[in-house]
């Protein structure tokens, strides 16, 4: 009862839903293009090496998180969001110019450009929803959104490759366009009251440092931000053994796709739950049962059964979006509306940045070591992480200071 007040609550609230619309709509045309992109360029080179460089190409710009995140501190985060959902709808038409391997240059520059929008776009939502969105109501409202995410990844790659596989891959990129276009109208809707940034005296350099000095400095982000890192690490290390698990149960490759789609549904549904989950045992906790349950699901892996494996799926879908829920709503209500776009942006970036580190280093050691080995290990490093964090108790005042405007959006 509480679960289903709490989402209900957040739905009714205008701005909430308008924002959770918008997730839906654009993040079902990324999860097409993400999918629709790689496919592309295989179709085009027969290469699995560059088919795998668009996600990287789609990934790289959240290494400079931190300095983008500057712009979403810089000028008004609502005309910003809506500039750069305009920018990308303007910007994915071009792609009916790629037709053959000597075009894949633009692809792989609008895919860069696209990570890049994305980086800004994530870092002004965070800033912006703090605003616009009641603080009781963040939680449950992040909650919502992982799981409008993960819903998008269950349903929108299919899509994605059938209209390419129908009308090529140009389409997906219109497809996606339009998604945008639809989105900055969403957003376009939210009222919000806004002051214009002051003009910063301060360099670009120092504005960034800001934002990475407020996070390291407070006792509770700190700790929830380097969890979710360490988690991330290890989630992408286990990610690069599906395939050995597969192969263990005997199945084809393609079986990979229900393990998938079952630890999709795990995420989906811890979503729905974390709002009240959040409320009752707040960050630290919350966070720390996700990280214990993931290292569960991890180590259990190397069972050889089929059963097991797809109860792993689901515990690892449940368990790894509670570090992440945890720590970018301890980033909106801890952090002053003057530094959260830069700092929002610098913890996805620490965060995130152990994701591609683990995928890397992971696919050595999957060819060296037996995946059941690995997979104990990996879930050791899991409980550790969550071991750790539970051990923080520093609790650190409330910095977030909000104007009475920010607080009551007109």
């Amino acid at each position: 009862m509480t679960t289903s007040w709490t989402v209900t609550r957040v739905l009714r609230d205008r701005n909430a839903a308008l924002y959770l619309s918008g997730v839906v709509v654009s993040g079902f045309g990324t999860s097409s293009l993400w999918l629709a992109s790689g496919v592309w360029v295989k179709d085009l080179t027969g290469s699995n090496g560059l088919a795998a460089l668009c996600l990287l190409a789609m990934w790289a710009p959240a290494l400079a998180g931190p300095a983008l995140g500057t712009l979403a501190d810089r000028v008004r985060r609502k005309p910003l969001l809506i500039t750069v959902n305009l920018g990308l709808a303007a910007l994915l038409p071009s792609l009916f110019a790629v037709d053959s391997p000597d075009g894949l240059w633009l692809l792989f520059a609008v895919l860069l450009g696209y990570g890049a929008a994305g980086v800004v776009a994530e870092a002004a939502e965070s800033a912006l929803v703090a605003a616009a969105v009641d603080t009781d109501l963040l939680g449950a409202f992040n909650g919502l959104r992982t799981t409008a995410t993960e819903g998008m990844k269950l349903v929108a790659p299919l899509t994605g490759a059938g209209l390419y596989a129908a009308y090529g891959g140009a389409a997906v990129a219109l497809l996606d366009a339009v998604t945008f276009v639809l989105a900055a109208g969403l957003c376009a809707l939210v009222h919000v009251h806004e002051e214009r940034p002051e003009r910063p005296t301060d360099s670009w350099q120092e504005r960034t440092g800001e934002g990475v000095r407020h996070l390291w400095a407070h006792p509770v982000l700190r700790a929830l931000v380097r969890a979710g890192g360490a988690t991330m690490f290890f989630a992408a290390l286990n990610g690069t053994t599906t395939y050995a698990v597969v192969d263990a149960l005997g199945r084809s490759p393609a079986y990979a796709g229900v393990l998938y789609a079952v630890q999709g549904a795990g995420s989906v549904a811890v979503g729905l739950v974390s709002g009240a989950a959040l409320r009752r045992l707040g960050e630290r906790r919350f966070a720390v049962c996700g990280i214990a349950l993931t290292a569960l699901g991890v180590a259990a892996r190397a069972v050889p059964s089929e059963p097991v494996a797809l109860v792993c799926g689901a515990a690892i879908g449940l368990g790894l979006p509670c570090v992440l829920i945890a720590a970018f709503t301890a980033v909106q209500r801890e952090t002053p509306s003057a530094l959260l776009g830069r700092t929002a942006a610098t913890a996805s970036t620490l965060v995130f940045t152990p994701n591609v580190i683990g995928l890397a280093v992971g696919a050595g050691l999957v060819e060296l070591v037996d995946h059941r080995l690995l997979l104990v290990l990996f879930g050791l490093g899991l409980l550790v992480t969550a071991t750790a964090l539970a051990q923080s108790r520093a609790i650190a005042p409330r910095t977030a200071v909000r104007s009475p405007s920010d607080a009551n959006p007109a």
